[in-house]
């Protein structure tokens, strides 16, 4: 009698491009899977293959729109509904994840409630990549196993062998993710300061530390308008750097992010693969971190440590 629960992997339809990559790496196929939709702009969600007794991988970014999330969601509850052995959401870019606390009266916590509808649907682990918050992994009652880009980036930093590195980054928020840059490669770090008067709008910008004739290499979790990071770098030059390159695991880059990108001073910027990137823009480069979730799933599977995933 074989023991062995079997695994499979199934794709929300805007990750697909994704879960491909993926089960190359795990050498499977793609779950069949269908997802029809209504007149009205509802949707429902119906599995083409039993799943019964088996780990069932669900593979979905929850980026804008917020279809993603509850397409995702009743995967989940069909997935529990058809006997699923267990279920583990593999979510590479976890939306919401930028409201995470109370930071003025009256709002919502946004990552808290994303994170319970999900347990609430029948998550029994979650596997993601560069929260923007470690904590969020508290707001979960099911293991999390929260990987980190720095593995992949790292090889991209070396590559370029620049003669006077120096991380940073552009706002003091993300002071603790560069900083485990800056110590994993001994060198030095500045920090940006800025101030906004309304999301998604930096009125004030000053670098803490010296720049001059220094490489910089900016280090972020997101990108969104992309406002942040070009001013960061425009000021850098303009305070007597040498050249400004950024990697960023998440490109939300929302419009016109690509064309402000393209008219920084930014040499490049790297982005993963978590969300797709369909604009053009000559300084983005997109690397892909199918192989990472590949091996993380199939350690999950043989119920192996994922420690040595962490790089930094």
């Amino acid at each position: 009698m074989n023991t062995k629960v079997p695994f499979k992997v199934f794709s929300g339809t805007s990750s697909r491009y994704l879960a491909e990559k993926i089960c190359k790496y795990l050498d499977c196929d793609l779950g069949q899977m269908n997802i029809e939709h209504f007149a009205d702009g509802e949707f429902s969600v119906s599995y083409e293959e039993s799943i019964r007794g088996s780990h069932v991988f669900l593979i979905q970014s929850t980026f804008p729109h917020s279809d993603n999330l509850m397409e995702l969601l009743l995967m989940i509850d069909a997935a529990k509904r058809a006997s699923a052995k267990s279920i583990i959401a593999v979510i590479p870019y976890f939306g919401w994840a930028r409201q995470d606390r109370k930071d003025k009266p009256r709002v919502a916590i946004g990552a808290k409630l994303v994170a319970d509808l999900l347990g609430k649907a029948g998550i029994n682990r979650l596997i993601t990549m560069d929260l923007h918050a470690d904590q969020i992994q508290g707001f979960f009652d099911v293991p999390v196993d929260h990987l980190y880009g720095s593995r992949i980036f790292m090889e991209e930093i070396k590559s370029w062998k620049l003669p006077n590195p120096v991380i940073a980054t552009p706002d003091v928020g993300g002071t603790k993710r560069a900083n485990a840059y800056a110590k994993h490669l001994n060198i030095p770090m500045v920090i940006c300061y800025k101030l906004r008067k309304k999301a998604n709008e930096v009125s004030e910008m000053k670098i803490i530390g010296d720049v001059t004739g220094m490489d910089i290499i900016l280090v972020d979790d997101i990108v969104d308008t992309a406002g942040t990071i070009t001013t960061a770098a425009d000021l850098m030059i303009k305070e007597g750097a040498n050249s400004v390159r950024a990697i960023a695991s998440h490109a939300v880059m929302s419009d016109p992010a690509s064309t402000l990108v393209g008219h920084s001073a930014l040499t490049e910027i790297i982005f993963t693969d978590t969300i797709p990137y369909s604009k053009k823009c000559e300084k983005v480069k997109i690397i892909s971190v199918a192989e990472l979730f590949a091996t993380a799933i199939r350690r999950v599977c043989n119920n192996e440590s994922i420690s040595s995933l962490y790089l930094i």
